[in-house]
């Protein structure tokens, strides 16, 4: 990646997931937690100043598997990743043909001005790839406390290197419910030493 001109945006990745880590089935969500959405949004929704956006990266099938009545969403960019599409999907902004592409267009001229935090919403292989880069810090992983049939999972990383929080600036620590389903917020945040190992 070319480094120099690329303005370091911090990586950030955000999923709900049942035991066993399952995030979707048939391409849905398999359980109904309008609250727990809801703080999902205000996350990639959330910038420091107005003019700034927020960079959503999507996997192809993610991008599809979503409801269109939730677009458009506040100060975000969306970038799907694909080899196949030729044009733009309505509410998307850019495809880009890998991760690293859409990291060059967050990090670099004309968009580097405006893009703020880059927000990985799946799916697996995107997720993958997004804790892999560098500059990843956080992982917002709500954990709904049931077990669900799914045919999509978040992949497994090393919670030596992510570790859980037990406080987090703005992010509710008691055990949520809502539709008989209990959940709870959590944050992995990378230690300091695995944030530049790759980047000298």
């Amino acid at each position: 990646m070319e480094t120099e001109r690329a303005q370091r945006k911090p990586v950030r990745l955000i999923a709900a997931a049942c035991r066993g880590l399952g995030i979707g089935k048939d391409g849905t969500l398999p359980w109904h937690l309008p609250s727990e959405f809801k703080y999902f949004v205000n996350n990639i929704t959330k910038v420091s100043k107005p003019g700034k956006m927020n960079m959503l990266i999507w996997g192809k099938q993610c991008w599809f598997s979503n409801p269109e009545d939730i677009f458009p969403l506040a100060n975000t960019l969306h970038v799907v990743l694909t080899n196949t599409l030729e044009t733009t999907p309505k509410h998307a902004h850019f495809l880009s043909k890998d991760f690293e592409s859409a990291m060059l267009l967050a990090s670099q001229p004309p968009l580097s001005d405006v893009a703020e935090t880059i927000w990985v919403v799946g799916g697996t292989r995107v997720y993958k790839d997004g804790m892999m880069h560098p500059w990843c810090d956080l992982i917002y992983l709500t954990d709904v406390m049931a077990s669900f049939d799914c045919d999509v999972f978040f992949p497994e990383f090393d919670r030596s290197i992510f570790q859980l929080q037990d406080k987090f600036p703005g992010v509710p620590s008691e055990i949520q419910e809502e539709n008989g389903i209990r959940y709870k917020f959590q944050v992995f945040k990378k230690k300091d030493e695995h944030m530049e190992e790759n980047h000298g």
